[in-house]
């Protein structure tokens, strides 16, 4: 996935994020928090990802939250979200469009569609 690994102001996502998914899992219990910085999604305190407070990365941040099945977390504060690395795959390419381009929009649909199967479906088994 080298979209993301493109120079971006408004968003990153780490190495070890990268690492992570290659292995699948069931379960992560992913931190999604807000700072000053903007939003960090995070795995045993490890940074994956984050949005920063331009225009544009709120607006990842919102998706990501989206695609995660979480709140957006108020300033100072913290949610978590237990997903698959098949989630948290799709949080990744989310996280990485380029949202001053109208066709990230199309491929941000269908993220976000795969990332709420792949939820119901853990649900359902849990």
């Amino acid at each position: 996935m080298g979209a993301h690994e493109l120079p971006n102001v408004n968003t990153r996502v780490t190495e070890y994020a990268d690492k992570l998914i290659e292995t699948p899992r069931a379960h992560l219990r992913l931190n999604l928090a807000q700072d000053e910085l903007g939003l960090v999604l995070t795995y045993q305190d490890r940074e994956l990802l984050r949005c920063y407070l331009t225009p544009n990365g709120m607006l990842a941040g919102g998706f990501v939250a989206k695609a995660l099945g979480v709140p957006l977390p108020p300033l100072g504060e913290s949610v978590i979200a237990r997903v698959s690395t098949g989630v948290l795959y799709r949080v990744l390419g989310v996280c990485g469009l380029d949202y001053s381009e109208e066709a990230s929009y199309v491929i941000l649909e269908t993220l976000l569609e795969e990332a709420e199967m792949q939820r119901g479906a853990r649900n359902l088994s849990d």
